[in-house]
């Protein structure tokens, strides 16, 4: 268990030991159901903590150049790439990090296939099954005129020579039985298409790390889909599977203020800076020792130490009332958090470490003002 007296303020903090747990599990499906599994870096690139993960998955996923780059010299492998639109400028150096790349339309297929045939590089096409079980439209890639990946209509019955692979990303923190579901109208859709293909990514949000997540049912739709594409190599890039509940964001109290009988927190850290999904989902974090918001107990907003006016969140109630000094912890920060952060306002960035396996505080990185004076000009 984590000793927070031992955590600098602000600071992300990874607990190693539910970090493995997590990669024990997603091993376990991998190896089960017969598949590949790969990290995605848009959840979690924290890559002092790639040595562990290589342990248990040696390949990842990226979105970028940066990303690609990545892969290639913290986790050892060269990406699944994968990016909404590629650049004359990156492509080349792109080719370099990657073992397989998937292109978002057939115009960008056509035009920078040629280039990969110089290297060992699986192509494939991102598709677009109009069809998701993602409520927030924030995050829903199948919504009405979605940019991302071809419609079956816009395929036709025969792929481009060259592509080797399709990839479908429609979840979001989903369970089994969305994939099952997603799965019927891919095939539907796209079915005629597999015997030309060599691999079929299934892209992330495949959160099976979740408590009451039915992994064996996982497992089940996996093989029965294998069954009856058995020359296919099937592919899961979850991110915050990974990550998911191995870490909090520590955060001290430094000031109370109170406006016509609202009590707000004053905290080290900003909600837009450094816990952004908070705001954009929204969703409401849990802090340890508190609750949603009881009469009569002490209660508080939780506020950002950005200028931004809307840069808190609350309510929460605490056993006793919050003064200066008080540690504040809020669980389950480590996805979707450090690859997000940004320096507005210049706001101090948490820094980062690990609580290990051997039960103490390893401090990874810390920031300064040289970090932030560096990202500008």
């Amino acid at each position: 268990m984590i000793n927070y007296n031992q955590i600098p303020s602000p600071c992300f903090v990874l607990d190693e030991v539910k970090f493995r747990n997590n990669l024990e599990l997603l091993r376990s499906v991998k190896d089960q159901a017969g598949i590949e599994i790969i990290l995605a870096f848009k959840a979690f690139a924290m890559w002092s903590a790639f040595p562990i993960v290589r342990e248990y998955i040696p390949c990842s996923t990226a979105s970028s150049l940066a990303e690609a780059r990545l892969a290639f010299e913290e986790m050892g492998s060269p990406a699944h790439t994968y990016a909404p639109a590629y650049s004359d400028k990156e492509f080349d150096e792109i080719m370099q990090y990657s073992s397989h790349i998937t292109f978002n339309s057939l115009a960008q297929f056509e035009k920078f296939y040629p280039r990969t045939q110089f290297y060992n590089i699986s192509c494939g096409l991102r598709i677009n099954p109009e069809f998701s079980d993602v409520g927030t439209d924030l995050y829903n890639p199948c919504s009405p005129g979605s940019r991302l990946g071809i419609i079956a209509e816009n395929l036709g019955k025969t792929l481009p020579e060259g592509v080797e692979g399709l990839h479908f990303h429609t979840l979001c923190e989903s369970n089994s039985f969305d994939l099952e579901r997603t799965l019927l109208v891919v095939e539907q859709k796209f079915g005629h298409l597999f015997s030309q293909i060599k691999w079929l990514n299934m892209g992330g949000g495949h959160l099976m790390t979740r408590e009451g997540y039915n992994t064996e049912h996982l497992i089940q739709v996996l093989k029965a889909f294998k069954a009856k594409h058995p020359h296919l190599q099937l592919i899961l890039e979850p991110g915050s599977a990974f990550a998911w509940r191995t870490g909090d964001l520590v955060a001290t109290v430094l000031d109370v203020v109170e406006n016509k009988g609202v009590k707000t927190a004053m905290l080290d850290v900003s909600f837009s800076c450094h816990m952004p999904d908070c705001l954009e989902m929204p969703y409401k974090p849990a802090i340890t020792g508190a609750t949603d918001a009881i009469p009569g107990k002490p209660t508080y907003r939780m506020g950002g130490n950005s200028c931004l006016a809307g840069d808190f969140y609350g309510d929460w109630s605490f056993d006793n009332p919050l003064q200066a000094g008080d540690r504040i912890i809020f669980e389950d920060m480590i996805h979707y958090t450090m690859v997000k952060t940004t320096m507005f306002n210049g706001v101090s960035h948490p820094s980062i470490g690990i609580w290990t396996k051997d039960n103490g505080f390893q401090l990874v990185r810390e920031f300064g003002y040289e970090d932030y004076k560096g990202r500008l000009s």
